[in-house]
């Protein structure tokens, strides 16, 4: 019985040279991918944080235009939305409040966010 001896190439078809090349690219690519799902969270999350700095803007507006006090229509949109500011101001018939809120998203990324609304002042 003769032997042959199996010329060796790294495997079993020939691609030694690419031998532990999907574990670089896995290496590359990972940070990315979860680079991308960290900003989509943060995004995600700063919507939501303005459709709440939105709503205590309305309530805030609505307060005022039926005559309550600054202090407490800056309570609501500071116990709405933790950190957020608010400043009212007259336009005609209106009062209108902007209410503001500087997001951070990580450690590195400021995001401002900004919302207004406006109510009839004597309004019920």
């Amino acid at each position: 019985m003769r032997r042959t001896r199996r010329r060796e190439f790294g495997g079993a078809r020939g691609l030694g040279a690419e031998r532990g090349s999907v574990a670089a690219e896995l290496a590359v690519a990972l940070p990315a991918a979860l680079l991308a799902l960290m900003m989509g969270v943060g995004a995600l999350s700063a919507a939501a944080t303005l459709v709440s700095l939105q709503d205590a803007a309305a309530d805030s507006a609505r307060l005022l235009g039926r005559g309550e006090s600054a202090a407490r229509a800056a309570g609501v949109v500071t116990a709405s939305v933790s950190g957020a500011t608010s400043t009212s101001r007259s336009a005609g018939d209106l009062i209108c409040v902007t209410a503001s809120l500087d997001m951070r998203v990580g450690r590195l990324i400021s995001v401002p966010l900004r919302a207004e609304s406006c109510a009839l002042a004597g309004g019920l």
